[in-house]
């Protein structure tokens, strides 16, 4: 089994695929390091040896920034933006999109699930009763 910066690779996966289950690295750094180390890219994750192996990991933790210091340095951007009182630190705050997007209609996934007004015959007769 290949664990790489704290993450077990998916072993059936081709190399270069199984390279992007880690937080940080794409499909075009998987690529970029698998070639680099003279790796073929379709090799399974099974397949690899054990030098292989720690080969990968000695590129990846000289060369990329991955899993626990990536999401702190970008939880630290997001709360510094906060800080500061920027336009996109103010949309974080809110849990409104930040990129521009329209809100109108779409935004569930930062909005959260739609909160519907009932208008129906019961809704009435309870305003009715209490007002």
């Amino acid at each position: 089994m290949a664990r790489i910066a704290g993450v077990d690779l998916p072993r059936t996966k081709r190399i270069d695929i199984a390279l992007t289950a880690i937080y940080g690295i794409g499909r075009y750094t998987a690529k970029k390091i698998v070639s680099d180390l003279n790796i073929d890219p379709g090799k399974k994750v099974d397949a690899l040896a054990e030098n292989e192996v720690s080969q990968l990991r000695d590129k990846i933790t000289e060369e990329c920034q991955v899993e626990g210091d990536l999401r702190r340095e970008v939880d630290q951007n997001i709360k510094r933006l906060m800080d500061i009182n920027s336009y996109r630190g103010l949309r974080h705050r809110r849990q409104l999109p930040v990129r521009g997007q329209r809100t109108n209609t779409n935004a569930r996934t930062r909005k959260g699930k739609a909160r519907t007004i009932s208008v129906g015959r019961k809704a009435k007769e309870a305003a009715r009763k209490g007002g």
